[in-house]
């Protein structure tokens, strides 16, 4: 035992500073948790150790038997093993490696730093170069394993310094104080081993502020990081400049004449195995990284060929099934199935149901197939079933999908009731994808246009209807500027004297190309590609400027259009029609609107909202088509109508069982008079039918029988002639039905016309009516036109 010198106590009295440092990392492991927790308690434990190493170590050397040797090796193995924990706890921090296998990576590419460094630091310390002359501790084998460990530590803070996530200083400022831990460990050993107290009083000063530094930057090193790109693909040039150093030290320390021991060969062998070793890893990571992918891209395009809904394929999905070559010596059939009314479902029950249903109709579907079918949903409540069958087979096939898909649905919001149509294509020949896909859709339409619930198998002829439909529509919508539209007037006439009184504006459309072209089916095209309000509007116009030419030449008439749907129920149509009668001067009540009884069929209270708006202006209704939809007494009687127009089934109804032609026409008449409307009926093409109409008290007329819808100059020229007769019937708002005389009623079920509802009709008793003899006149209930009526009642 030998009395300390005051070099020996100052390195003691720097070690003893280290205590503190060791406590705040076991305090800072205590505050966290999880992979945090476990880094912060590896870093206070390779702390802890290397510090009570070097404190044991330098106690040992005052104060203990002077034994060099044994206690620097001893010293150097325990701050080896320290600075070790140190290196693992590093590894472990939150930003320093994002897996378990970065941090081998990391530790791998550490490895190639510090062989390149032990064996430059051989080259310089070794013969012939000795750096240090004499002072070189070749002596000294117990300071290598620290040296090494200082190797590995300084090519780890190099690799962090290049790896780590942002921010990266507080991984490296916690790496470059484990290096200068594993430095204080190489002085310490080696200073001990050599009896060189300076050198032990540099590794006592080096240990503490290592620790220090550590101690401090561990406090934010798990803070939020920022990951950029793949760690594994930056700075990855870092091998070639450890690798030129080794290559360089080796080649000047061969010229120089120096030679290869087993430190050299210990250097060269490590830096060759580490980088065996991470280029192994490397490519296992590309490996494992294409099967990856492989696998990520096969399950996304099998979502992307998959409806994440229903789990059946979508549309990508059937066509990659049309695609595939046949598997089976049997046509392609394809069959389109739409579900009727679901819109309805999602507006009144939401979504979420909706969504139910189309679920549980992907499971019917999926259950009612057999093997080697694909079903698909293509969008919506669209689905399509791609089967190897015969058309036959496919139409018994869809006759059966379409009772499953007619059963109820159960819901969360209880029983939901839809209907399906069902169109079917087939096709033999595999080439023709679109083609058929095509096919299975208009047969679909068709089905949905034939009253829908049905199945419907494609037809050429469907082709031509399609191009025919498709021409109307791109040449309808420049109709009107290229003046392909007129209009033509068919007269109304007052019963019995055949006097025009009005006129109704018909519409007509010749075309160049495709001659003329029938109402009926450029109309319904107009009202499905959204046109018929910008022809309506058209038609209005024309309308009233006509009306106000024959109103200005002295012609005492009135002229009724017919609205559609769209139109009436369009915010702004009532002022519009203020806005066109204004513009020519017509007065209001020479203008009648109809509209067709089968737009009763929609809601009543917003139909009769919007004729009310109508009304307002000064213009009247009337109801077109009478007796040909499903209009009821009781809506009858609600609705604000001034004119009933009998529907010509009724006028030209053959003799019925009792013996009488077009026996309704009596009934509704006197009903329309009974109500306070004036009746108009349509379709008299024959002297007989005349007969009847007038026989039950009509007193307006329209037909055939008293001219087709003319030009405007051929019916002024019929107004000429009747230019001094009386007065003209002209159409007034309704009245308030009379007051029925006080005497028994009886009540009568009657039908109004072909395919309508039956109704109860409560009619009071009238001599007239009840006559059976037939000798009813139609004067005795024929009141003035003239005479003023209460507005709006009904």
């Amino acid at each position: 035992m030998h009395s300390p010198s005051g070099v020996e106590l100052a390195g003691l009295a720097s070690l003893v500073v280290a205590v503190p440092a060791v406590a705040l990392l076991a305090n800072s492991g205590r505050k966290h948790t999880g992979a945090a927790r476990r880094a912060h308690l590896l870093l206070a434990a390779g702390a802890a150790t290397a510090t009570a190493a070097a404190l044991a170590g330098l106690l040992s050397s005052l104060f203990l038997v002077h034994a060099p040797m044994r206690l620097a090796s001893a010293v150097a193995v325990a701050m080896a093993l320290g600075t070790l924990t140190l290196l693992v706890g590093t590894l472990m921090l939150p930003g320093a490696a994002e897996s378990p296998g970065a941090a081998v990576r990391h530790l791998l590419d550490g490895f190639v730093v510090a062989a390149a460094l032990w064996f430059v630091g051989w080259v310089l310390v070794s013969q012939p170069t000795r750096l240090f002359g004499d002072q070189t501790p070749a002596r000294c084998l117990s300071m290598l394993l620290p040296a090494g460990v200082a190797a590995i530590a300084l090519g780890l803070t190099a690799v962090l310094a290049m790896h780590a996530h942002r921010p990266r200083h507080v991984t490296v400022r916690v790496a470059a104080g484990v290096s200068l831990v594993a430095l204080a460990a190489t002085a310490l050993s080696g200073g001990i081993c050599r009896d060189r107290p300076g050198v032990v009083l540099l590794g006592a000063v080096l240990l503490p502020a290592g620790l220090v530094v550590v101690a401090r930057a561990v406090k934010i090193a798990d803070r939020p990081v920022e990951v950029v790109g793949d760690v594994t693909q930056r700075n990855t040039g870092y091998a070639f400049v450890p690798m030129a150093a080794l290559v360089g030290a080796f080649g000047y320390h061969l010229a120089v004449g120096g030679a290869v021991d087993v430190f050299g060969f210990l250097g060269v062998s490590i830096e060759g195995f580490a980088l065996v070793a991470r280029q192994y890893l490397a490519l296992a990571d590309v490996k494992r990284h294409t099967l990856r992918l492989s696998q990520r891209e096969t399950h996304f395009r099998e979502l992307a060929h998959t409806d994440p809904l229903t789990g059946l394929a979508n549309r990508r999905g059937l066509v990659r099934a049309l695609r595939e070559p046949a598997v089976r010596d049997r046509a392609r059939v394809l069959v389109g199935l739409d579900l009727d009314g679901f819109k309805n479902v999602n507006d009144m029950r939401g979504h979420d149901v909706g969504d139910a249903v189309l679920t549980e109709v992907g499971r019917r579907l999926g259950a009612n197939l057999r093997e080697g079918d694909v079903a698909a949903r293509l969008g919506g409540d669209e689905f399509a079933v791609l089967m190897w069958a015969t058309p036959e087979e496919a139409m018994v096939a869809g006759k059966r999908l379409l009772a499953v898909l007619s059963e109820p649905y159960d819901t969360e919001d209880g029983s939901v009731f839809l209907s399906a149509s069902v169109g079917v294509a087939d096709s033999p020949s595999p080439g023709d994808t679109g083609e058929l896909m095509r096919d299975a859709d208009l047969a679909l339409r068709y089905a949905k246009q034939r009253g829908k619930n049905r199945v419907e198998r494609y037809q050429k002829r469907y082709d031509e209807l399609l191009r025919r439909h498709s021409v109307l529509e791109n040449e309808l919508r420049h109709a009107i500027e290229r003046e392909q539209l007129r209009l033509v007037f068919q007269p109304v006439v007052a019963l019995p004297s055949m006097r025009p009184v009005g006129a109704e504006a018909l519409l007509r459309w010749h075309h160049p190309e495709l001659g003329a072209v029938r109402p009926d089916e450029f109309i319904p095209v107009a009202e499905e590609s959204g046109l018929i309000s910008m022809i309506g509007s058209w038609v209005l116009d024309q309308a009233c400027r006509q009306l106000a030419q024959w109103l200005a030449g002295g012609h005492d008439v009135w002229v009724s259009v017919n609205m559609s749907p769209k139109e009436l129920h369009a915010a702004d149509y009532a002022a519009q029609v203020a806005e066109v009668l204004q513009r020519y001067h017509v007065p209001p009540q020479r203008l009648v609107l109809e509209v067709t009884e089968h737009a009763v069929a929609t809601d009543m209270d917003e139909l009769i909202r919007r004729l009310c708006e109508l009304r307002s202006t000064g213009v009247r209704i009337a109801l077109d088509d009478f007796g040909a939809g499903y209009s009821s007494l009781g809506q009858l009687r609600n609705l604000p109508v001034d004119i009933l127009k009998i529907d010509h089934a009724l006028v030209a109804e053959p003799e019925s069982r009792t013996g009488t032609a077009a026996p309704l026409v009596d009934v509704v008449v006197r009903l329309g008079h009974r109500l306070g409307l004036e009746v108009l009926a349509e379709g008299i093409g024959t002297p007989a039918q005349r007969a009847i109409v007038e026989e039950a008290g009509c007193r307006l007329g329209q037909g055939s029988l008293f001219g087709w819808g003319v030009p405007a100059e051929h019916l002024q020229a019929q107004l000429e002639t009747v230019r001094s007769s009386g007065a003209r019937p002209v159409p007034v708002q309704r009245a308030r039905p009379p007051v029925p005389p006080s005497a028994p009623a009886r009540s009568q079920v009657i039908m109004l016309g072909p395919g309508m509802r039956q109704v109860r009709a409560l009619l009071p008793t009238d001599p007239a009516f009840a006559a059976e003899d037939g000798s009813r006149t139609g004067d005795q209930d024929v009141r003035s036109v003239d005479a003023p009526r209460e507005m709006g009642q009904s």
